[in-house]
């Protein structure tokens, strides 16, 4: 991981696979990650870890299967959301968006217990980010985050 800043604008431009997160950086024991997502992702669950979402750029819907019974959220730019551990979950985003995520280092992209995934759906535990980091200063002039 890199002791400098990370332009997060930069990073998402660094790749185009969607539900393919990338690793920016580690907290502590979690990865910090950011992914391009379209569509629809898989019913999952993490059995273990809670899953935390911060939409960048677009808005992503949260489909929830818990004992409450079955409902959505949607997340508008700027909004997070945390789905907590042990609930059922499908991401999606229709017209397309960019999020970052927080999880344990080693979390898989479909959690413990999940329906069949399609070809196109990225079952892993993230890739690393391949992008030199960027000065304060440049970070600073973008103005993005």
């Amino acid at each position: 991981m890199s002791d400098e800043p990370i332009d997060l604008v930069t990073a998402l431009a660094s790749f185009d696979q969607l539900w393919s997160p990338r690793i920016v950086t580690r907290v502590n024991d979690y990865d910090v990650r950011v992914a391009k997502v379209a569509g629809e992702h898989v019913w999952h669950t993490h059995d273990h870890t809670d899953e935390f979402f911060l939409v960048l750029d677009g808005e992503l819907r949260i489909d929830l299967r818990d004992a409450a019974g079955e409902r959505a959220v949607v997340l508008p730019r700027g909004a997070v959301y945390v789905v907590p551990r042990g609930v059922a979950h499908r991401p999606s985003a229709p017209g397309g968006a960019s999020i970052l995520l927080f999880e344990p280092s080693g979390t898989s992209s479909v959690g413990d217990r999940h329906e069949e995934v399609p070809a196109h759906v990225d079952a892993t535990t993230g890739h690393p980010l391949r992008v030199r980091p960027v000065g304060l200063t440049q970070a600073a002039e973008r103005g993005k985050y």
